[in-house]
Order: C-alpha cells, then structure tokens, then sequence
C-alpha cells in the first residue's frame, strides 16, 4: 500500500467484527470506517491484534475481559449484538472510557409473538396433534381446543415486551389486565388495559397468565403454590421470561389437581434442559428457549448494534450505552460521586412505597445545584426501576423506560443548603428519602426518610421502621433481631418535635427476613417496617 493511502486508511477508525451479524450491518459499517472481519480468529488472535482497533462488533461467544479491554489502547466503543452484557467486563471498559452499547429491544417482537404462539398451541393442542397425526393416528375429536376470543388475559410485567403480548392478544378480542407496580393508570388507558393494583385481582379473573418480568430475589419463584391457589380454576399459564420465575414442582402439582389447566414453557431454572415429569404431560407445551431465535430478531440485533458503535466513532448519541451517560468531562468530575447516592435514594424510595409510581420528584441543594443535574435525575430513576423492568436499566435508557411507563421525573435545584454541602431529596408518592455524600470518598449518607432526620452511612442491607415515639420500641427491634440472629451494625433514629412519631433506620451485616420485619411492624405501636437492599 502507497504510504499516501496508508496514512488515509490509519486515519479512519477501524471496526473488527468479532462475530457473524447481520450483513446490512456490516454494509452499514462499511460506509464510513475500515472493517475486518475476525469470524475465525481464535482468543490469542484476538489478543494479539486487539489494539489495532477503535471499536468491536460482537455477540454471545466472545469474552472481553479486563485483560483484553487494557490492550485494547485504541478501543472507544464495544458493540454486543444482543440484550445481555454478560461476556463484557463493563467496569474495566467504564474505567477506561470505553462505551458498551447493546441491542436491549432487538427480540421484544420474537419474545411477544412466541409468547402468543405458545398460547395458541396450548389452547388449540397443537403440538399433540401434530404428534398423533405423524404417528398416524386421526384423532380430531381427542384434540378438540379453546378459543383466544372473549377469554381474559393477566399480563404480570408490563414492561416492552409485555406491552407487546397485550397489544397483540386485544387483536384476538381478549380482555387484557396487567399487573406493574411501575406503570401508572394514565399508561395502562392509554394502552386500553385494565391496570390492577395486585396480583390477587389478576389470578381471580385471568384465564389465561403470561409473565414478564426480571429475575431477581424477590421475583425467583413468584408464581409458587400459594400463586397458583390464588388462580381461578383451569387458569393456563406461559413463561417466555425466566425459567426462575416458576416453581416447577408447584406448577406441576397445580396441573395434577387439575387447579390449572395447561401450561407453555419457553425457559428454564438451568438450560439445557431435557428432562423434567412435566415434558411427559399432554397439558404442557414446552419450547427450547426459542423466544429470541428468529432470523428477524437477530438480524435487527446486528444492525441496531453497529448503528450503535457508527454513532459512537462519530461523536453521535449512543442510546444504548449501558455503562454511563456522556456529559461533559467538568461536570462529570463534580457529578459522578453522586451517582451511586442517587441510585440508591431511589431504590430506598420505591422500596418504601406502596402502589404505583407515577411522579418522581429530586431536589437538589447545595453546591451540586450549580451543575447541570440531569444526570443525576437519570441516576434516581435507575434506582426506582432497577430489578422492576424486563430489560437492564443504565442511565441511558432510564428516562425511555420511565416514559414508556408513564413516570414523569421533576427536578429542582437550590443553591443553598441548611445543614449540608450538599443535599439531595427524592420523593415518590407520600414517601421522601434524603441523602448527602461525605469525605473525600464521597460516602453515601442518609440524611432523612419519612419526614424524620438522622445521619448514618447507607449501606446494603437496610432496615427502616416507623413507630409511635415511645420508650422501649428501640429495644423491641434489638430483641426480634437478635433472636433471629440479624447483627445490626449501625442504627439511627430521627424524631419530630411534637415526639408522636419516629424514624428508625439499621444496617445489618446480612439481608434481613421479611418474615422478621413482618414480625415487628404488625406489633403495636409500628406503623410500617421495610428491608431494603442496596
């Protein structure tokens, strides 16, 4: 190559696609940087030849690692076709300013029609059928099935792809309910579905439940036996989700009774898996993790990735960044050890509210409030969202995620602060929780929950109490802690100065039970009690 031409080649950023996407992807790459493709390059090439590169394209089966991503010395953006990013060392690309994007959308539509199809082939007994007439049997009255039509739908998860199942499931005439904590009234009209205030009222009237939702410690397990003996009779039930969300062995226990009346799995607690009494039944149908797997959803998956990385070599918006915002470097240096209080603020908030999040508000005092905020709002609404949404929320996608769900954020800013450098509010509903970073490390602080005031380091495990302001109710938590063997490692409380009313705050060294909160709210003279994990 003349040097001329190599000095122009080495001025265009270069793209390597690791793995095989789309071919309208890589055109599209191809417009404007120097791609290679390293579809077989194995991981010492990979190593070898990493730092040659601005940006790389991949997928599920190639692990960038702290150690890959520091000889990476070129590398500004990664590119992960697909929803998870897993095989992607976040941190260590955050560190070094490199941005990960992703395609968190790209199979909501495979995700929702699958779910639809798996509840037509329960209703209509189509694998059965199929399977009797290839073994040559004619048994049409055997498989005669149900109707979609006039029938009632429970969509647990309201999130992208629930919003989907219900959109598509009102063009067969169901009445769709739908259960999110997240998603308020005013969306739910929109859509035309009946939003419910829990699940109790959706397992009464559904005939037929879909589930949507993340996993997480609270949802593993959500649809259990209790669930399932809330369900009315004959109710069918499908999971295209997580196969953590249902406990198998209620599930089955469930169809024996006869309490439910088919069901259509598409996940599984581990995967591969091949073996379980259920696959024996004529009344379950079961799919290989299929939701995603259409050549559409992949192909979308390749294009809406590298429109990502194009746009990340180009000085445009990345959308689907899921490490950090980009905002100016001096304002990043006075904001960014606010982020984790924000996050945290806002998990503390929604854990201590009850029903449906409608208006997020944040105040902000002190000196943080000469800067522009908008990130740290951003950083509020990860916290409320984070573990209540199908897909990961970052600080990118937060603020689509909380319009999708019609949350409205507002923000206020006051240069002044009473009693802190800085000082930040947050309010969802009737609860407000307050907080401040301390030190050189920024330590997270809570300053006030409940309209009560006190100063402790946050913490992961959290416990909060609100009681009548009385003496002895301090030495109650110790004693139901200590006898079920919770060590409180730091304890606050905040009273007002009526003394009708205080604010008990703990950190212990471990999650807290909610059989044990339970024990102590419901005791006389507690108003409320939460355990909150950070």
């Amino acid at each position: 190559m003349p040097d001329a031409e190599r000095t122009l080649t080495d001025q265009v950023p270069r793209v390597l696609v690791k793995e095989k996407i789309a071919a309208a992807g890589v055109e599209l790459l191809r417009r404007d940087f120097d791609v290679e493709l390293g579809l077989d390059w194995d991981a010492d090439e990979l190593g070898r030849r990493i730092a040659d590169f601005d940006a790389i394209l991949i997928r599920s089966g190639t692990k960038l690692t702290a150690e890959l991503i520091e000889r990476a010395a070129r590398l500004k953006v990664i590119g992960r076709a697909g929803t998870g990013v897993d095989n992607v060392d976040v941190e260590a690309a955050t560190r070094r300013g490199v941005i990960v994007a992703n395609a968190p959308e790209s199979n909501s539509i495979a995700a929702a029609e699958h779910t639809l199809a798996l509840a037509l082939a329960l209703y209509r007994n189509v694998p059965q059928a199929h399977s009797s007439l290839v073994d040559g049997r004619w048994e049409r009255a055997r498989f005669g099935g149900s109707e979609l039509y006039g029938k009632t739908l429970g969509v647990i998860g309201f999130g992208r792809i629930g919003q989907l199942v219900a959109k598509r499931a009102q063009s067969f005439d169901m009445e769709v309910l739908a259960f999110d904590k997240f998603v308020t009234p005013e969306r739910f009209r929109e859509l035309g579905v009946e939003g419910v205030g829990d699940t109790d009222e959706l397992y009464a009237r559904a005939d037929l439940i879909t589930i949507h939702l993340p996993k997480t410690p609270e949802t593993v397990g959500w649809i259990d036996a209790e669930a399932i003996a809330r369900m009315r009779d004959g109710v069918r039930i499908v999971n295209c989700a997580r196969g953590e969300l249902i406990d198998l062995d209620a599930l089955r226990a469930g169809l024996e009774a006869g309490k439910v009346g088919g069901a259509a799995l598409d996940v599984f607690p581990e995967e591969p898996f091949t073996d379980h009494p259920l696959f024996e039944r004529d009344d379950v149908v079961v799919t290989p993790h299929l939701g995603a797997s259409t050549s559409e959803a992949q192909d979308r998956a390749g294009v809406v990735t590298a429109e990502q990385v194009a746009a990340a070599l180009s000085g445009g918006v990345v959308t689907n960044a899921v490490n950090i915002a980009a905002v100016r470097p001096e304002a990043m240096e006075a904001l960014a050890p606010f982020v984790p209080l924000c996050e945290g603020l806002g998990r503390l908030a929604a854990g201590l509210g009850d029903g449906a999040v409608d208006r997020v508000e944040v105040e902000f005092r002190g000196r943080i409030a000469e800067h522009d905020t908008r990130l740290l709002g951003i950083a509020v609404l990860v916290g409320i969202l984070a573990g209540h949404t199908e897909e990961p929320v970052n600080l990118v996608n937060a603020p689509a995620i909380a319009e999708a769900r019609g949350i409205e954020l507002s923000e206020v800013s006051e240069a002044t602060a009473d009693e802190f450098t800085e000082l930040i509010s947050v309010r969802v509903g009737e609860v407000e929780v307050a907080g401040t970073a301390v030190g050189p490390r920024n330590i997270a602080y809570l300053t006030g929950v409940w309209g009560q005031s006190f100063y402790m380091p946050m913490a992961e495990h959290l416990a909060i109490f609100r009681y009548a302001d009385r003496p002895g109710m301090i030495g109650r938590v110790g004693t139901a802690f200590g006898e079920h063997g919770v060590n409180i490692v730091s304890a606050a409380v905040g009273a007002g100065a009526g003394g009708e009313e205080a604010v008990m705050a703990l950190t212990t060294d471990a999650e807290v039970p909610d059989a044990v909160i339970a024990a102590i709210a419901t005791g006389e003279g507690f108003f409320a009690g939460r355990a909150i994990e950070l």
